[in-house]
């Protein structure tokens, strides 16, 4: 295999070498061959003196050819042998004339590329035109363009994309109207522009049949014109969110921030492509109980977007401050602090199944992984979100509390914007910005936090004035006898917030199995094979899997096809493979709708139904 970077063992490139400083995009969209097609335009700066090529990372990319931009000259390149996990290694011999050149690469994507899906126009809410959508974290950009693909170094992009006229094309950059094609009056030219220095993993690019509503002063939402209105509902909040995290951290420098409604095969809950958010229609709750995402997303534009971790070792700095900061705003858009550490008791119990049961308190349980040869989508799951979360946490009560450590949040935001940095950087900033107190980071035990495998070596103790309820319930549910169901009112259940709920059915999830009649019974009470909010859904179905109910195998195996996020189906795939009755099912269910799933979703769960 060919050599990684030593900076970022998921990549070729070696930007300490020869750096890509800018990317210009000249694309068009063709759905009939499932291709994005044409050239991009790389400025490119040596760094080292001696320097004779470039070195790209790429993923099933047909290059056609490579030239100076500046005078159609040929450049010879080598392509090197595909590795599974990180694709081709590119390298270009650069024109010998000046430290800085412009290399001009013409390319096809492959109809097999891991960071687009195309969806027939019958996969689309609208069933009228196809859609297509992209997702590059962590390292799928190589796929759709030939790139340095590693997050520690950043660039601003521009692009013009040729579409068909019934498509509108977005792009994570401010967008201009579209303009028509010079020659093909069924055509239009798209063009955006992005000024902020990014990592590749945040370029991004939709087309489809959506439109607009607008939901605020900079902000509005897009998806399918079937969805947009209660799009438009559930995110009307989106503009305070903003206001929120920039009295925290600081100006929002992206100018525009919208967000698209995505069809149900998206893979994640939300991705934070600056200037626009992509989210799941899961999130279409009718009651924005869910929209906490979007307040996730948007933190993203200060901790991930404007200061970025290095290498996928240290997501943990993307992610843990993004709860951080997302608990942060929740706390103050509802006033509550119990509210935030109730959030963190629900993440920490979450944290505890995915470490224990999940991960069996294996390697990708550190908070700092070694991936070498690994592709970051194998190590993904919640301990960089939670693990790191809690380690904020408990700095935030050693170093003096909220509005002390908000001020160092602040500054270090104000510190690495525009940077890509490691924990040792942060760590050092960290000591640096509290120099009285010493003692106390030394009293911590970093190796532990760092690189420990399993929970976090200190729980914060968190109010649970809110959990307390959520537990009542449970231990009243676990404890009844078979003859003791009449107790049990739909007022149980009114009486909680959706969080709440979540919470119950989560606690029950850990006592021992529930017999067949008792979720029947909670079922008759508490109608929950009719809830729409999807993270309710989730827990009320493994509850059901957990008891072996079999009439409850029709509401999941709906529930993983209509929908393709990750969080929901991969526990459920998992829970149905563990019941040896239902896994033949599980596995026919697959089979049969794999075609439709995401490739990222596809490729996991069929890791978790032991197919690969």
């Amino acid at each position: 295999m060919a050599a990684l970077s030593p900076e970022d063992p998921c990549s070729y490139s070696r930007p300490d070498e020869c750096k890509v400083n800018s990317l210009d995009l000249n694309l068009e969209v063709d759905f009939d061959s499932k291709k994005l097609c044409g050239y991009v335009d790389l400025t490119v700066e040596r760094m080292k003196d001696g320097v004779q090529n470039l070195i790209l990372d790429t993923r099933d990319i047909d290059i056609q050819k490579i030239t100076d931009a500046d005078n159609c000259q040929e450049l010879k390149f080598s392509l090197g042998e595909k590795n599974t996990n990180f694709g081709s290694k590119l390298e270009v011999q650069l024109p010998l004339s000046s430290t800085k050149s412009k290399v001009r690469v013409h390319y096809e994507t492959s109809p097999q590329s891991t960071a687009l899906q195309w969806l027939r126009p019958e996969q689309t809410a609208g069933k009228r035109h196809p859609y297509l959508f992209s997702q590059c974290q962590a390292i799928h950009a190589r796929s759709m363009v030939p790139c340095q693909d590693t997050p520690g170094i950043k660039v601003p992009y521009t692009a013009k994309v040729t579409a068909p006229r019934d498509i509108t094309v977005l792009m994570s950059a401010v967008r201009s109207e579209p303009e028509a094609h010079p020659t093909d009056s069924s055509k239009l030219v798209h063009q955006f522009n992005q000024k902020v220095p990014i990592p590749t993993y945040l370029i991004a690019i939709v087309g489809g049949d959506i439109e607009s509503r607008k939901i605020g002063p900079r902000s509005n939402v897009w998806t399918e014109k079937e969805m947009v209105e209660a799009a438009a509902f559930e995110f009307s909040e989106t503009e305070k969110m903003l206001q929120t995290a920039e009295a925290l951290m600081g100006p929002y420098i992206w100018g525009q921030y919208d967000l698209l409604v995505l069809p149900p095969s998206f893979p994640y809950g939300g991705m934070e492509n600056p200037c626009l958010t992509f989210v799941t229609p899961t999130l279409l709750a009718g009651d924005k109980s869910l929209a906490d995402v979007v307040a996730h997303e948007i933190s993203h534009s200060w901790t991930g977007n404007l200061v970025t971790n290095r290498n996928w070792e240290h997501f943990w700095l993307n992610e843990g401050h993004t709860m951080f900061v997302e608990r942060k705003i929740t706390k103050t858009l509802h006033n509550s602090e119990a509210l935030r550490q109730f959030q963190a008791i629900r993440g920490l119990n979450e944290l505890k199944e995915e470490i224990e049961v999940v991960l069996k308190n294996g390697p990708y349980t550190r908070l700092i992984p070694d991936l070498k040869g690994v592709d970051p989508d194998d190590a993904f799951s919640i301990v960089p979100y939670e693990k790191g979360f809690t380690l904020l946490f408990y700095l935030e009560t050693l170093l003096g509390g909220p509005e002390v450590f908000e001020k160092f949040l602040r500054a270090y935001i104000e510190k690495f914007k525009q940077q890509s940095i490691d924990s040792d950087q942060w760590k050092d900033f960290l000591y640096s910005y509290f120099p009285d107190k010493k003692d106390v980071l030394d009293a911590v035990e970093w190796d532990k936090w760092f690189f420990a495998q399993g929970m976090p070596p200190i729980i914060p103790k968190y109010d649970d004035s809110l959990a307390v309820p959520c537990k009542q319930l449970c231990q009243r549910w676990s404890s009844a006898g078979d003859n003791e169901l009449e107790q049990f009112d739909p007022s149980d259940l009114t009486s909680l917030t959706s969080v709440q709920v979540v919470e119950f059915l989560a606690l029950l999830l850990e006592e021992p199995q529930l017999p067949v009649t008792k979720v029947q019974k909670m079922n008759e009470l508490y109608k929950l094979n009719a809830v729409k909010n999807s993270e309710v859904r989730l827990r009320w179905l493994r509850l059901c899997i957990k008891a072996q109910w079999k009439d409850a195998i029709p509401h999941v195996l709906d529930f993983v096809n209509e929908q393709g996020r990750m969080k929901f189906v991969r526990p459920l795939y998992r829970d149905l493979y563990g019941w040896e009755e239902a896994r033949p099912t599980a596995i026919q269910n697959f089979q049969t709708h794999r075609g439709e799933m995401h490739n990222t979703t596809a490729t996991m769960v069929a890791k978790d139904l032991k197919l690969t």
